[in-house]
């Protein structure tokens, strides 16, 4: 697939997810806040929101198989432009409407986005070494999207401590420094990323259009004949809705407990920048939590874990306290993004990867856009405590939908007498027609995480 050494593979992903995720921490602290300084409630908030779930409801799968049909590199260079256009837009948006059209531009953006990178990084290593054991670039990239976030995050805070310039609003200087940044991660994906495209030109891109509802389809398959895939992409249904809780009903509580919202979004910078070195450390936990617990039972016991901080956050008060429980939300995220990330990557071959990945996010998107009406309207009539306890309850439920995963690892253990399991079983998936459209392994014992380093498979 790549000419590109497993470094070269790996140094060139992170940098491109670094600069992926930097404009990204500079919108963190000011996006709500900037919407309810242009007049926005909290409940039209949500409902603005709610266009990106939407959009990508409609186009994760598809998107997601027109990535592996025509290639990853055109799509993620479509996602950069169209992110491009939402924060242009973002920057001038002063109604209900305008932020609607901007959250639904970003739905096609995120769309795009899931999962092309990551299929990327995991095919190109096992082309270059059929053994490298890419579950670790996966935690690295955890780790270096956490610092990144932090660093824009910081950056942003500062940029708003500074204050407005001329005509432009504090809070809106960081979405127009996030614009920069935008254009310059655009221009590194074009000169970094190296693939060997199935096709180019308009006869591949309408074949890749054609190619892509057949993608989607066994990639339904491969969901109809894993309940260790089905149920580690349901656990996005919960995780979604309870991710409203940190990132968009914190900088309110905040700004609750504090007094002021400007003041609140001033210590939100800082505050997210250490937040997502938390987030970055927890990731680098991934090689411990990969020998003890193990893939499995420690992503679910992080469900629970982090549950437990959204509590603290809704509940304690004074800054000092709900700044606490934050660092210790972002923590927890950071160390199960890579656990979920490898299970699911050990369910499914390279042709179908990013079409997996796709309806992995295509259950929480939607999920967190349901989210965000139901908590902000309870957050709007109640309080935003409560509904952050709502969210919290959601987050711990997903915890039991690890366990089919940590049955099937524990099946497919080795015995001495045994040995080593054979490795995953090609079945049969369906065409559109429902009869055999080709194979790709699948393996209810894919729920095995790859090791760290000293670890056997």
């Amino acid at each position: 697939m790549s000419v590109l050494t497993v470094r070269q593979v790996r140094f060139r992903y992170l940098a491109l997810y670094a600069l992926r995720w930097l404009p990204t921490g500079l919108l963190i602290p000011v996006m709500i806040l900037l919407m309810q300084e242009r007049g926005l409630s909290l409940s039209q908030i949500g409902l603005a929101v709610t266009a990106q779930g939407l959009v990508v409801l409609a186009l994760e799968l598809p998107t997601g198989g027109m990535a592996d049909a025509l290639g990853r590199k055109p799509v993620l260079v479509t996602a950069g432009v169209l992110n491009l256009a939402s924060l242009a837009l973002f920057a001038v948006a002063d109604s209900v409407a305008l932020f609607f059209l901007v959250f639904a531009v970003q739905g096609a953006y995120r769309a795009l986005d899931s999962g092309p990178l990551e299929s990327w990084y995991v095919d190109a290593t096992l082309a270059a070494d059929p053994e490298a054991e890419y579950e670790r670039g996966l935690g690295h990239a955890g780790t270096v999207a956490g610092v990144a976030i932090a660093v824009g995050a910081l950056l942003s805070g500062g940029l708003i401590a500074l204050g407005p310039v001329g005509p432009v609003s504090a809070l809106t200087v960081p979405v127009l420094v996030a614009l920069a940044l935008q254009a310059v991660a655009l221009a590194a994906l074009l000169a970094l990323l190296v693939e060997v495209r199935p096709g180019r030109g308009s006869g591949a891109l309408r074949a890749s259009v054609a190619e892509a509802p057949r993608m989607v389809g066994q990639a339904f398959g491969l969901l109809r004949r894993s309940r260790v895939l089905l149920a580690l992409v349901a656990v996005e249904l919960f995780w979604g809705f309870g991710m409203v809780t940190f990132e968009s009903l914190l900088p309110v509580r905040l700004a609750e407990v504090v007094g002021d919202p400007e003041r609140a979004a001033a210590l939100l910078g800082p505050a997210s920048s250490a937040a997502w070195l938390a987030s970055a450390a927890g990731a680098a936990l991934t090689p411990l939590l990969l020998r003890w617990p193990g893939a499995a039972p420690g992503a679910a016991l992080l469900r629970v874990l982090q549950g437990a901080t959204v509590v603290g956050m809704g509940l304690l008060a004074g800054p000092v306290g709900v700044l606490v429980a934050y660092l210790a939300c972002y923590t927890v995220h950071g160390a199960s993004n890579p656990l979920h990330l490898g299970l699911l990557h050990r369910q499914v071959d390279g042709p179908y990867r990013t079409s997996v990945l796709s309806l992995n996010s295509m259950m929480g998107q939607p999920a967190g856009a349901l989210g965000a009406v139901v908590l902000t309207a309870l957050a709007d009539v109640t309080s935003v405590g409560t509904a952050m306890l709502v969210g919290a309850v959601a987050l711990a439920l997903a915890a039991p939908l690890y366990l089919p995963a940590w049955r099937a690892a524990r099946r497919a253990a080795p015995t001495p007498a045994a040995g080593p399991p054979a490795g995953p079983v090609a079945r049969p998936l369906p065409g559109p027609d429902g009869g055999p459209a080709g194979t790709a392994p699948v393996t209810e014992a894919a729920g095995a995480p790859a090791p760290a380093p000293t670890a056997a498979r």
